[in-house]
């Protein structure tokens, strides 16, 4: 039997809009069998940091807000779908790193978390009908081996341009992987989206079967 002739794993409504332009939250949701649409939200991430910042906010309330923030922009133009909203911080004993600015950022940064571990705090907010239904924050664990300077540089030279595209400056699915010596936490949590914990409420929200 083909996919589109199989019994239907999801409601028709509403409808599931994802507020992010990330690849691999996009593919997370496809791979799970979800139907959904797919609208950036053009929030201010670093005025949203850096107030956070100034405030004195955790790490996993600023991702919360930010995750929010894109969250509402959508839904304020859907507003009778169900948005997901989600943001990902990490953060290395009380510093936040941003998404390095270019390949040499991305070199600086990936030797200040050698040999150290690192949570990537990784929130998802859903949104409907003119407010939050649902938040959740995952914590996922990551420690990087000590890597000579010898396999940065040819790590770098691999990536290219890839490595300004996550706030680690790596990709877990591809060789990003070598630079790890332990990692804890679900796996689509380190990829952007606590992909099980959402299933399960989207079950409980009537949007996917039991």
């Amino acid at each position: 039997m083909s996919p589109d002739a199989a019994p239907p794993l999801q409601a028709e409504t509403p409808r599931l809009v994802l507020a992010s332009a990330s690849a691999a939250r996009r593919a997370l949701l496809a791979a799970a069998g979800l139907r959904f649409e797919v609208a950036a939200a053009a929030v201010d991430e670093d005025a949203i940091k850096a107030a956070a910042r100034a405030e004195g906010v955790p790490a996993a309330d600023t991702a919360l807000l930010l995750a929010e923030a894109k969250a509402r922009r959508v839904a304020a133009r859907e507003p009778e779908a169900l948005v997901i909203g989600a943001d990902q911080m990490l953060v290395c004993e009380g510093r936040w790193f941003d998404k390095p600015a270019d390949p040499e950022a991305a070199r600086a940064q990936l030797r200040a978390l050698r040999g150290r571990t690192h949570e990537l705090v990784t929130a998802v907010v859903c949104w409907r009908g003119g407010g939050r239904v649902w938040q959740h924050v995952a914590l996922p664990r990551l420690t990087m081996r000590n890597f000579s300077d010898a396999f940065l540089d040819a790590y770098l030279a691999r990536e290219g341009e890839a490595v300004t595209a996550s706030v680690g400056a790596y990709r877990l699915e591809g060789p990003g992987v070598q630079l790890f010596a332990r990692i804890v936490g679900e796996h689509s949590s380190i990829l952007g989206l606590p992909l099980l914990p959402l299933l399960e409420f989207l079950r409980g929200h009537g949007v996917l079967l039991r």
